[in-house]
């Protein structure tokens, strides 16, 4: 049989060296994270039929803002309309255009009017000219 002490050694030396092998610190460790974790965004697929996409659109718009009013919590902005089986085909329900003062169009996606006028700072809000 052969001598493996070598061997040995040097897995013993490297998980010293992991550990921290005198050290004030290890090599690996856990996470340096000093606070709870920042809150992050999920999403809920609310499965429901309807007779065609503009329908459909129309009621997810209708439950989304139902759902807003109920969970004020609720980013509906983020809210979005897709074909059950085929989730990559998101389309956003609300337009989501930042305002000038940082607040956003909370209107269906597509709406009449503009947000978007020529010249400096042409960034407008309204139904046009």
């Amino acid at each position: 049989m052969r001598d493996d002490r070598a061997a040995r050694r040097r897995h013993r030396d490297a998980v010293a060296g992991l550990r921290g092998g005198g050290r004030e610190e290890a090599l690996i460790g856990g996470p340096r994270r000093a606070g709870a974790r920042p809150p992050r965004f999920f999403t809920a697929h609310l499965g429901f039929a309807a007779a065609d996409p503009a329908v459909a659109r129309e009621l997810a718009v209708a439950y989304a803002e139902a759902l807003g009013l109920l969970r004020p919590e609720l980013a509906l902005g983020a809210a979005a309309l897709s074909p059950a089986d085929a989730w990559h085909r998101a389309e956003r329900l609300f337009c989501g255009a930042v305002g000038p003062d940082g607040e956003r169009c909370a209107d269906v996606a597509g709406h009449p009017g503009f947000h978007h006028a020529p010249g400096p700072g042409g960034l407008g809000w309204g139904d046009g000219d």
